[in-house]
């Protein structure tokens, strides 16, 4: 026999599925609007470099080229990257990362060897300042556990520019402590991501890359406090702002 509890737990998954699941289509219409842009602007680049490359690479200059055009590069609407940066981290290193807030400092392991393509775009995202004075626009209270933040808009929309595949999630669990990354369905991680404070219930579709070693007692402060207009899931009622997310070998 199912409980109550057990209902309300079932009933706050869904929700936040749903949820997850609405944003996926939002951002499939917004990839589907772009992509006339996007083709256009394809044309005349792919134009530009041919011209270019007709008269003067060589074999040589054209690897260095593809390399370069692979590389993340700002666009003009500010930190915004084209392509998931290279991979510059030691994957059989410790890592570790310092989440530094308003309501206190978090910090916690970074897992390279089995989620490398995510501990190497966090770092990558850190050393560029991209989440300095930002906020953690979402906190969820009911039947999961999280803090939510990366996003630099603080919409629950933003990202980085790119995205990469998961990883990591083969037996997935979600315990307290967990670092993950939210997406907008599969293969869809940018820079949003979610600190769990309390055991959660979740699907194996979120990326888990750290774990958390200080500022647990952070978290759930932040949760006592409760959501904004009294709910279980939405903006924290104490606004929580990040001054800096740094990352450091061993």
């Amino acid at each position: 026999m199912v409980t109550s509890e057990q209902r309300r737990r079932q009933l706050a998954r869904e929700k936040y599925e749903r949820q997850a699941q609405a944003r996926a289509e939002a951002a499939a219409k917004r990839r589907r609007r772009n992509a006339i842009v996007a083709g256009a602007l394809a044309v005349v680049v792919v134009g530009g470099i041919a011209t270019v490359a007709s008269g003067a690479l060589d074999s040589d200059d054209k690897k260095d080229s593809k390399a370069a055009s692979a590389a993340p590069s700002p666009s003009a609407s500010g930190k915004q990257w084209a392509a998931e940066p290279a991979m510059t981290i030691d994957t059989a290193a410790a890592y570790t990362a310092t989440l530094d807030t308003s309501a206190g400092k978090v910090t916690f392991s970074l897992d390279a060897a089995k989620a490398p393509h995510t501990v190497n775009s966090f770092a990558f995202l850190a050393g560029q300042q991209f989440w300095d004075n930002t906020k953690c626009h979402r906190l969820t209270t009911q039947g999961i556990y999280v803090l939510q933040c990366g996003d630099p808009t603080g919409t629950g929309t933003g990202g980085p520019g790119y995205q990469f595949a998961d990883e990591n999630l083969t037996g997935a669990t979600y315990p307290a402590g967990t670092v993950a990354m939210a997406n907008s369905g599969a293969n869809t991680n940018g820079s949003q991501f979610f600190l769990v404070y309390k055991d959660t219930q979740l699907p194996p579709s979120y990326t888990p890359f750290g774990k958390i070693t200080g500022g647990l007692d952070v978290l759930q402060k932040i949760a006592d406090a409760g959501v904004q207009g009294g709910g279980g899931d939405g903006a924290p009622a104490t606004p929580v702002k990040v001054a800096s997310i740094t990352t450091a070998k061993g």
